[in-house]
């Protein structure tokens, strides 16, 4: 474990400071109302998620062109693939025990 994820786990409270674990409390009332207290309204959840979201590093649309055609091409001979095996397989199983 690396120091930024010790402290980080230390300011969650999941360890304490000598890095040993730290212990759980039964939940409490209190707990879950702070808890409930803690969150955000609709409103804000949807505002956080558009700056988020404008924090996306979108591809441009040639690269989305040929992100596309190469999922295509790729389907399109997986398909192929399986069919002509699954197709060679049965015939070869025929031919063993056909009559």
């Amino acid at each position: 474990m690396n120091r930024e994820t010790k402290r980080m786990m230390q300011r969650q409270g999941q360890v304490g400071a000598d890095g040993a674990p730290a212990s759980r409390r039964p939940t409490t009332v209190d707990d879950v109302q702070r808890r409930r207290r803690d969150r955000v309204g609709v409103k804000q959840y949807f505002v956080e998620v558009r700056e988020e979201m404008r924090q996306v590093a979108w591809p441009t649309r040639p690269e989305l062109i040929n992100y596309t055609s190469i999922v295509l091409f790729v389907l399109v001979f997986m398909t192929s693939l399986i069919f002509g095996m699954g197709f060679g397989f049965s015939k070869f199983v025929n031919f063993l025990f056909g009559k």
